[in-house]
């Protein structure tokens, strides 16, 4: 039985991640509320809704395509992080937390797409 998108670990290690730059992001200045704080939560909803998206699709080479971009929108998240460090936003230990956590999901994406590739070869 297949499992569903929200059982992977990778999408519960996304989620988990999520809720945190939520609540990081809520404690933003008032002048970032229209541009780093949606910007952020974008990018690391993008994480998840993309590794969901690719549980959904069908043909193997579908999977990995939307799993790279889930694996882009995790820089995405990092790279709007380290400009909220910069600006004081956020804590030096919150900032080292979530980037080395997006940095063990980049892992667990890139296993992910190993395993499907395998898939791929052993039906060709």
């Amino acid at each position: 039985m297949n499992k569903k998108f929200y059982e992977l670990n990778i999408w519960q290690k996304g989620h988990e991640l999520l809720m945190k730059v939520y609540e990081i992001t809520s404690k933003y200045p008032t002048e970032e509320k229209y541009s780093l704080v949606p910007d952020t939560r974008r990018s690391a909803n993008s994480v998840i809704a993309n590794i969901a998206e690719a549980h959904g699709r069908y043909h193997f080479a579908d999977k990995i395509r939307v799993l790279y971009i889930s694996r882009g929108e995790v820089e995405e998240t990092q790279s709007h992080l380290r400009v909220a460090l910069g600006r004081n936003y956020i804590s030096k230990d919150d900032f080292e937390y979530l980037d080395n956590e997006y940095e063990g999901l980049k892992i667990g994406i890139n296993n992910y797409i190993q395993s499907i590739s395998k898939q791929k070869d052993s039906f060709e």
